[in-house]
């Protein structure tokens, strides 16, 4: 089916996934509780992705406990009903057994602003975000190196609502006279704090654009120059188009969009035919526009329309066609979006951070009252020296021998890198799509070595001892 459907098509699939989830959900708390056997902890975070992270992550239902990795207590941070605990480095793939201990401890939380004047300031040690009163960004100042990301004059995390009337399909086609007509967001209804702490700081605004109205949970966390938005949306409109625009004070004649298994740059500018005609550009997680020494990410975990014209980046987030649905897309929508800044050009921290919005760290509360010695040490499955190659893909054999990786080169560099496992590895082989061997792959202390080509893609089959 294409994406675009008649209603009856999108009733169909929201049953068949309810069941899926369901379905999913179970078979998730079975393999949760299958490795749990295997750990000394009262919480396993289980790290899904290929890269290593340093996010927060909430833990609803132990309160009032002290964590602890190794010994070593860990930083937390409460709120009405849950704790935020920062667990440092998760390697890729990785699980990290967590103890937890009884405290009285007062939670080591700073005061909220009891004023609720504008300029709202959201600041950790590396960047320092200005809001005014009608809740538009008018600065974003990166202060470790002193640099302001917004030009002058400008706003960001702006809303703009286009008349948006194909010539042909409403579903299909967005056509470049769409930004002839403009509206934007409404004054902020509400700004107020829900976060005020060490390791997090939230501010939750109200808005309203067109018929629309919205909220935005805007955090910034301690140890990153990431922006974080979390956005609920209940969208009433028709012939619309919603973008969300940030203009930075960054100078390039290309952008970079990421596709599948790799990425693609396109013109910021439309001097020519073929560069007006790509006016709208399709990316997965993240865009990038950098300079020599500097440059803005833009990261969504769901929304793949881009424009990025001179100096303004801006993501699609909502449409309102009515062919051939006339109801398509009204309702409640919850997205997130991110702006990560960075020294230099992209690199792998935009890739992570990518990942790891996409694939939040999983928690899981342990019931193993075994009396065994059992590890306490943090595991990770699979890991690459190289943080220019990804293991986008681990299952197992159809054949049921062994596990199949599949790995693809991210930087367009050429290299050799070694695969490596907290299990020791007994042999590999390159395979093709089919899973047949084509060619064993060479081990040197139970490590995997291959050679990749730029933006070459291998699938390997893996046997452990």
């Amino acid at each position: 089916m294409p994406g675009s459907s008649i209603g009856d098509v999108y009733k169909e699939a929201e049953e068949a996934f309810e069941i899926l989830k369901v379905n999913l959900y179970h078979l998730k708390q079975k393999a949760l509780q299958a490795i749990s056997n295997h750990f000394s902890a009262d919480l396993l975070i289980i790290n899904p992705a290929p890269t290593a992270r340093e996010d927060l992550v909430p833990i609803s239902d132990l309160m009032n406990e002290e964590f602890h990795v190794n010994q070593n207590a860990l930083p937390t941070q409460k709120s009405s009903d849950f704790v935020l605990i920062d667990p440092g480095v998760l390697p890729p793939y990785s699980i990290t057994p967590i103890k937890a201990t009884k405290s009285l401890a007062e939670s080591d939380n700073q005061s909220m602003p009891t004023t609720q004047n504008a300029p709202f300031i959201l600041e950790n040690k590396l960047i320092r975000i200005t809001i005014n009163n009608e809740g538009d960004f008018i600065s974003i100042f990166d202060k470790e190196l002193d640099r302001e990301i917004i030009p002058s004059g400008s706003i960001a995390n702006q809303f703009q609502i286009f008349e948006d009337r194909p010539l042909t399909y409403d579903a299909w086609d967005i056509d470049i006279f769409y930004d002839d007509k403009v509206d934007y967001a409404q004054p902020a209804e509400v700004i107020r704090w829900v976060e005020y702490g060490k390791l997090r700081k939230t501010l939750e605004i109200k808005r309203t654009i067109a018929s629309t109205t919205y909220t935005q949970l805007i955090s910034v966390r301690h140890n990153t120059k990431q922006i974080d938005f979390n956005t609920t949306i209940d969208w009433r409109e028709r012939y619309k188009l919603l973008k969300v625009a940030f203009p930075v004070d960054i100078l390039s004649p290309k952008a970079t969009y990421e596709i599948q298994w790799g990425n693609v740059e396109r013109n910021t500018h439309r001097n020519t035919s073929w560069d007006w005609a790509r006016f709208e550009t399709c990316a997965h997680k993240w865009v990038d526009l950098s300079e020599g020494d500097y440059g803005v990410s833009l990261i969504n975990d769901c929304k793949y329309g881009h424009d990025i014209h001179n100096n303004v980046i801006r993501l699609s987030l909502l449409r309102g066609p009515t062919i051939p649905d006339p109801q398509a897309d009204l309702g409640l929508h919850e997205f997130r979006y991110s702006l990560l800044l960075h020294s230099g050009n992209w690199d792998e921290r935009t890739q992570a951070a990518a990942y790891a919005l996409n694939d939040p760290a999983i928690t899981f509360r342990t019931r193993n009252q075994s009396k065994e010695e059992l590890s306490t040490e943090s595991l990770s499955l699979i890991s690459v020296d190289k943080k220019n190659v990804l293991v986008e893909t681990i299952k197992k054999a159809e054949d049921g021998n062994g596990f199949i990786l599949r790995l693809y080169e991210s930087h367009r560099k050429r290299g050799t890198v070694e695969i490596s496992s907290h299990f020791p590895i007994k042999a590999a082989w390159e395979t093709n799509l089919l899973e047949e061997n084509l060619s064993p792959c060479e081990l040197a202390r139970e490590k995997i070595i291959v050679h990749f080509n730029p933006f070459e893609i291998k699938t390997l089959r893996v046997l452990f001892k």
